[in-house]
């Protein structure tokens, strides 16, 4: 029995980068014996074990075969005889393909060292086109390794799997999961050049393949420089969807958080960019309609959104932010309490008592602007 670390690991270390989690792959060995040695088994496809101290993460080496159409059409085989360059010659990209033994050695069969220092994402075999998930992890790892380039072959390769429809075949959970996570990336744009190269965005996502642009592109950059969390980046991608932006997120099942944050970004950019000049009864109605007095952290990341949409479109600067987070905390003074309980006093009821509120809330916000 031999172990091995390989993937991402391998590949990351080789380029300088932390190395956070280590995959392993065991060569020679059945499930009997790491069982016997203290394994725990978890995979359900195929066999996964937790190392007993460790926990970290050991597969046997493993050959697959398609047996149908998408991610799930796979069957894998996995005996002791299943030689560690079998196992490798499964994966995805050439750097992902590599081994280090024991001693420290590199076991590299598909010569990934090779396109390391080329900067090049390469695919492994013919094999890649049976699995549309490859589409979107080369385009992850296009935005997270933002120097390397697409070898024209796998483009190639990418287009025909596209053309055969499929990315058609591609779950929604697993298309957000990816998107999710080339979001986070460093370069977020350029998961969304190579998928509109391939012809994949026009598949998945058509109502952003139409409006994808340079500024879209550079929105996508202001967020990713203010390491703006996920619900943020994605409100910037979708934000000019219109009535597009619904049917997105029920067909990619997008959490509730982002596609909350969404929806008021999409509804609401405009009149934030406009509120510089507003009056306060225009600031304290437009906090209304973001829900900010109820959910200020998510108001907080509305800015957010609307500042990074603004700056990739050419703004220098965006006094439109603080101004709408003075006018909240001065607001947020008003004792909206005790005017209730006043009001209800003196016979008032329901909508009544919400504009004796809402004008509090104006006049605060108007002597906080000066006015």
């Amino acid at each position: 029995m031999q172990t091995y670390i390989v993937g991402g690991a391998v590949r990351d270390a080789l380029l300088g980068l932390p190395v956070n989690d280590r995959d392993w792959v065991v060569v020679g060995a059945s499930p009997q014996q790491l069982i016997a040695a203290g394994f725990l088994p978890v995979g359900k496809d195929f066999p996964v074990f937790l190392h007993p101290e460790t926990r970290e993460e050991y597969a046997l080496a493993r050959t697959e075969r398609k047996t149908a159409r998408g991610y799930h059409g796979f069957a894998f085989h996995a005996e002791p005889t299943v030689t560690l360059e079998q196992d490798l010659a499964r994966r995805d990209l050439t750097i992902n393909a590599m081994a280090q033994d024991p001693q420290g050695r590199i076991v590299d069969p598909f010569q990934g060292q090779r396109d390391l220092k080329a900067r090049v994402l390469r695919h492994v075999t013919e094999a890649f086109r049976e699995d549309p998930v490859r589409i979107l992890r080369l385009a992850r790892f296009a935005a997270r390794f933002s120097d390397f380039r697409v070898a024209p072959e796998t483009l190639h390769l990418m287009r025909g799997m596209v053309d055969a429809g499929e990315a058609d075949a591609l779950v929604a959970e697993r298309v957000w999961q990816e998107f999710a996570r080339g979001l986070m990336e460093r370069e977020p744009a350029r998961m969304f050049d190579v998928l509109r190269e391939c012809g994949a965005l026009a598949r998945l996502l058509p109502e952003l393949d139409a409006r994808w642009d340079a500024a879209l592109a550079r929105v996508l950059a202001e967020a990713a420089h203010r390491d703006a969390p996920l619900p943020v980046r994605f409100a910037c991608l979708v934000h000019g969807l219109g009535e597009g932006l619904r049917g997105v997120c029920e067909r990619l099942r997008v959490p509730t958080e982002c596609r909350e944050l969404a929806e008021v970004v999409a509804r609401e950019h405009g009149n934030v960019d406009a509120s510089g000049q507003a009056d306060a009864e225009t600031l304290v109605r437009l906090l209304e309609h973001c829900d900010a007095f109820r959910k200020p952290q998510r108001f907080d990341a509305v800015l957010l959104a609307c500042e990074c949409i603004a700056r990739g479109h050419g703004a220098k600067d965006y006094p439109q932010a603080a101004r709408l987070q003075g006018a909240l905390a001065a607001a947020q003074e008003v004792p909206t309490h005790e005017i209730a309980e006043s009001a209800q006093a003196q016979g008032l009821k329901g909508p009544q008592v919400g504009e004796k509120i809402q004008r509090a809330r104006v006049e605060a916000v108007a002597r906080a602007l000066g006015g």
